[in-house]
């Protein structure tokens, strides 16, 4: 069948369908995607109005098809995460209400029939062409950054050019309902590259295809980068991307190290699902130079640094991080009636130095007040990480009448395990020392989500528990 001439669908303006999706099947993502748009243009027919469709289909290739189908029919279109359990489910439901068409893998609350249910009385009501994407962050609450079509684009495109490839090649391990994952898929298939969908978990048993990556970017989370490069021969495989991008969460030195001494073309990024990715990255060439930083900004976006009433600090003063892009989303999910945001004030704190290069510093948030002294836990992690003596670390403050809060480390212990007073001791000068934990408790797992990012109120209330 000739997908792009039939007579009553939209084209489906995939601009190298014969070889974009490879070591895959390709033929499915475009059955699917056929498949899927008819539907949405019979719906349309039906009702006189473009659906909005739920995303959770568990299987890359179905996903992909059907979101793109999901674009061409100008459906508002939302993603969600296949293994969400029943609590997940309804918080997103009570957030966004019912759907007109689901795909994928639902829980029954999802498919509840009864008028009378209070989710079937409020239905979605965002606007044709809206995207969203879930996002939690660290807060372990489940919303949406309300994107279009036209804001992922504009990430890609000012990807595109501060890499100056006229073709992105992407290896996927990422989830793609993420916006680290879909931005992948949105890359290549606007710029006419290719795109490998594969498993992180047999990327890590050392299993990736015979394929030359040289010309390919892969994205990972800092903790997936730290199991790879366990695997020396995966490490070796690394080392022949153009470029490894490392976001979701802040790397620590060592690991950084580690990269550099198996001469992997890393490159550090800074974005968010708001801003739809990455608005400052790190070129590997800066990076296998000594670099450790977040490194510069992209064309389409505009980094600042302000104090706490908004006003721009000077270089290389830390403040928040304030973002203005045309990537940047229209806002979260309780906030659609609302104008577009014209910018973003961020949680995070930075500061540039006199090359232009960001570098991060925690966000104020997670920041301790420890007998009047500010503490950020990344930077604590950080050092406790480098002494290669734990497996996983969370710094967080616990309230105390004395000192406001202490620095209390939960950590995940190698096997064996070494004693706290060898762990403490370990930190030696590597930090001041109000910035030394006065608590170690030692835990089987640490609360991260599939980015890799820490829910710190958990960590607080597993260890109080």
């Amino acid at each position: 069948m000739d997908y792009q001439t039939s007579p009553n669908l939209p084209a489906l303006n995939i601009p190298n369908p014969d070889n974009f999706l490879i070591a895959e099947n390709g033929d499915l993502f475009l059955n699917i995607a056929h498949q899927r748009l008819k539907k949405l243009m019979n719906y349309y027919q039906e009702y006189g109005k473009t659906a909005t469709i739920l995303i959770a289909e568990p299987y890359p290739v179905i996903f992909l098809g059907t979101f793109w189908a999901g674009i061409m029919a100008n459906c508002s279109v939302i993603l969600a995460n296949p293994n969400w359990g029943i609590y997940e489910w309804e918080q997103v439901f009570n957030s966004i209400g019912n759907t007109d068409l689901q795909f994928g893998n639902l829980p029954h609350i999802a498919k509840i029939d009864d008028v009378d249910n209070p989710i079937n009385q409020r239905r979605s009501l965002f606007p044709s062409g809206s995207i969203l994407i879930p996002t939690g962050g660290t807060s372990g609450t489940i919303k949406f950054a309300v994107h279009t079509w036209e804001t992922l684009t504009a990430s890609a495109i000012g990807f595109q050019q501060y890499f100056d490839k006229f073709q992105i090649n992407s290896f996927c391990i990422l989830p793609l309902f993420h916006v680290s994952g879909l931005m992948q898929f949105v890359r290549s298939l606007i710029t006419g590259g290719q795109l490998v969908i594969w498993s992180g978990k047999n990327l890590e048993k050392g299993d990736y295809p015979q394929l030359d990556i040289s010309d390919f970017f892969i994205s990972l989370v800092p903790t997936q980068l730290h199991r790879l490069l366990y695997h020396p021969q995966t490490a070796n495989w690394l080392s022949k991307f153009t470029t490894v991008l490392l976001g979701g969460s802040p790397p620590w030195l060592e690991l950084l190290n580690q990269a550099r001494q198996h001469q992997i073309r890393l490159s550090p990024t800074y974005g968010m699902t708001e801003t739809a990715s990455g608005v400052v990255t790190l070129k590997p060439d800066d990076f296998l130079a000594g670099n450790n930083s977040s490194g510069r900004v992209l064309p389409h976006a505009k980094v600042m640094i302000v104090d706490p009433q908004g006003q721009p600090v000077k270089s290389p003063e830390i403040g928040l991080i304030k973002i203005q892009a045309n990537s940047l989303s229209w806002g979260h999910d309780t906030h659609i009636n609302q104008p577009r945001l014209s910018q973003l004030v961020t949680d995070d704190l930075g500061y540039f130095d006199d090359w232009g290069y960001l570098t991060l510093v925690g966000r104020q948030g997670d920041k301790i007040i420890t007998g009047g002294e500010n503490v950020f836990p990344v930077e604590v992690e950080a050092a406790i990480l480098a002494t290669g003596m734990v497996a996983d670390v969370c710094v967080v403050g616990i309230g105390d009448r004395h000192w406001g809060e202490v620095v209390t480390a939960v950590y995940v212990p190698h096997y064996p395990p070494v004693s706290i007073e060898i762990l403490a001791n370990s930190l030696g000068d590597r930090l001041s020392r109000y910035k030394h934990p006065k608590n170690w408790i030692a835990v089987d797992t640490l609360p991260r989500n599939d980015r890799g990012k820490i829910n710190r109120k958990s960590v607080i209330q597993q260890i109080q528990n």
